[in-house]
């Protein structure tokens, strides 16, 4: 019922929000075509003018502070997976009103089953849907860019790469904490994964003393081997040569191979055998929220095939859209034997069935596809999802500031 009355009172707030929506989105996350042809768009739907306040933000949680401290009232807000939970646990959430949108134009069950599947491993209890509160934007996974002319391949088939002396002060770490993590701990305990004692998901969801020890110790003689920490300007460090490795998302990757290429200069993208997290960033309807139909129209907008194709070629990212709706046109549009002659297991994206692509079945098995983009299943069944840290955040934070410190 308080849910109810929330939802009301946020649909019903003053008279300049009711026609106005507030978006807060990561930077360059956005293609500004899609952005711009929204009001267009949502009075061609509803009859009905709206107004786009569209704002960005760097760090996930610098933008929840401004909801959850703030109480601004975003109607809009894309987060990453470990946020939405945390948001979940707190009750900051309003649930998406999907039967607002008309069958005509229902693009929500675009969204991949393999992202809703592990969008539901953020349920704070087994009786939550996650999907009730979240649809999933874009996805990638973590490992390392890097430029062949001074790398080889086979020196990054595990994390241990950061431990070689070959790339002393050549190596940029990416400046996030639980991604660092995350991976880390998974070459830590490599030895108890080959063994059976324990599995990916309960070693990145778990966070002990003994766990965040002995990632700070690798990083620790990491140390050496690394030239500095970035969130965004590793990709022109490793397009100008200063640096010869990143560990840094896919998405990150797709963009730096892209840029460096029309520079003359050669990068790839690969995930250690050990494994890595699998990351996702979804749209949420805050607590605060003063116009909750706008904010359900905008976030069944973004699920259009065509504008995840749009949003997916600007930023070099990729798009949670993978259902059978949207499977065919994301397929024509990627599938291509010339540009990737090898082939990938992408059924755990699109599904197992033959997917009809301009008239012709395609293997899901077996799409000529990005690697970097969808990763084989192969690196997906290595892959785990993070979560939030709880009560082991400051842990964390205290051992990522003495590893930043130390000399």
């Amino acid at each position: 019922m308080l849910a109810v009355v929330a939802i009301v009172f946020a649909s019903c707030g003053g008279a300049d929000r009711a026609h106005q929506l507030k978006v807060l989105n990561w930077a360059d996350y956005i293609n500004p075509e899609v952005k711009a042809n929204f009001e267009k768009w949502y009075f061609d739907q509803t009859g009905e003018k709206v107004e786009l306040v569209y704002e960005t933000f760097d760090i996930n949680e610098t933008a929840l502070t401004k909801i959850e401290v703030g109480h601004e009232d975003y109607d809009v807000f894309c987060p990453s997976e470990y946020i939405i939970e945390r948001m979940l646990k707190k009750d900051l959430l309003i649930p998406i009103q999907k039967d607002l949108i008309a069958d005509s134009i229902f693009y929500f069950d675009n969204i991949s089953s393999f992202v809703l599947n592990k969008f539901q491993q953020m349920a704070p209890t087994a009786d939550v849907q996650v999907s009730d509160y979240t649809v999933g934007y874009m996805w990638g996974t973590t490992g390392f860019i890097y430029n062949p002319q001074f790398v080889n391949r086979n020196d990054l088939l595990s994390w241990a790469a950061v431990l070689n002396p070959k790339f002393e002060n050549r190596i940029l770490m990416k400046d996030a904490f639980r991604d660092v993590y995350s991976v880390l701990v998974l070459y830590a305990f490599r030895n108890e994964l080959e063994a059976g004692t324990v599995n990916r998901d309960e070693l990145v969801r778990n966070i002990t003393k003994p766990r965040v020890e002995a990632v700070k110790h690798i990083l620790l003689e990491a140390k050496k081997q690394i030239c500095g920490w970035e969130v965004d300007f590793g990709k022109e460090e490793m397009t100008k040569g200063k640096a010869w490795l990143n560990l840094s998302w896919s998405g990150d990757a797709q963009f730096a191979i892209e840029e460096a290429a029309e520079m003359g200069v050669l990068l790839d993208y690969i995930v250690p055998q050990e494994g890595s997290n699998v990351w996702f960033d979804g749209w949420v309807i805050p607590k605060y929220a003063k116009n909750v139909k706008a904010a359900t129209y905008f976030i069944d907008y973004m699920c259009k095939a065509e504008n995840a194709l749009a949003n997916m070629d600007e930023i070099g990212y990729v798009s949670c859209a993978g259902g059978t709706k949207a499977a065919e046109a994301i397929l024509a549009a990627q599938n291509d034997e010339e540009e990737w002659p090898e082939t990938v297991d992408a059924s755990y994206f699109f599904g197992e069935e033959p997917i009809s692509v301009e008239g012709e079945l395609v293997d899901p098995h077996a799409l000529h596809l990005n690697p970097v983009y969808y990763a084989d299943k192969s690196i997906i069944d290595r892959c785990a999802l993070m979560h939030d840290a709880g009560e082991s955040q400051e842990m964390l934070l205290e051992m990522w500031n003495e590893i930043k410190l130390a000399r």
